[in-house]
């Protein structure tokens, strides 16, 4: 018969949560600070008298920002009660696919953000 998880397994897998959650909120709170930064910044130079900026750009990577930070929590919560399953019936299997696919997400957007960087630089 298989040994179920013991108390301190139970308890990494709940603080493996809480970080998800802790980096999901995170991720949330980001891109609300970007989407509100292009709308900041346009009300900012329409203040100063110079045109119109739109801040299409930075709403969208902002509410990208927040669906990724949301899709993460979802993804924690189905990993706790996935892990807490299978250390209660002993069938313990480490997470693979979605460490690598959460790494390239969290690359990819550091990629987007150092691209838009770069592009709006010298319109500011």
């Amino acid at each position: 018969m298989a040994e179920t998880g013991k108390p301190g397994d139970h308890l990494a897998n709940e603080r493996t949560f809480l970080a998800w959650v802790r980096t999901s909120i995170s991720i949330i709170v980001f891109g609300f600070v970007v989407a509100k930064f292009g709308i900041t910044l346009r009300q900012l130079l329409s203040l100063q008298g110079h045109a119109a900026v739109s801040s299409g750009w930075t709403m969208g990577i902002g509410i990208v920002f927040m669906a990724a930070g949301i899709g993460m929590a979802l993804t924690a919560l189905f990993r706790y009660r996935n892990t807490l399953r299978r250390l209660e019936s002993g069938d313990f299997q480490p997470a693979r696919g979605v460490i690598v696919i959460l790494g390239a997400i969290t690359a990819s957007f550091g990629l987007i953000l150092a691209v838009y960087v770069a592009l709006t630089a010298r319109s500011l």
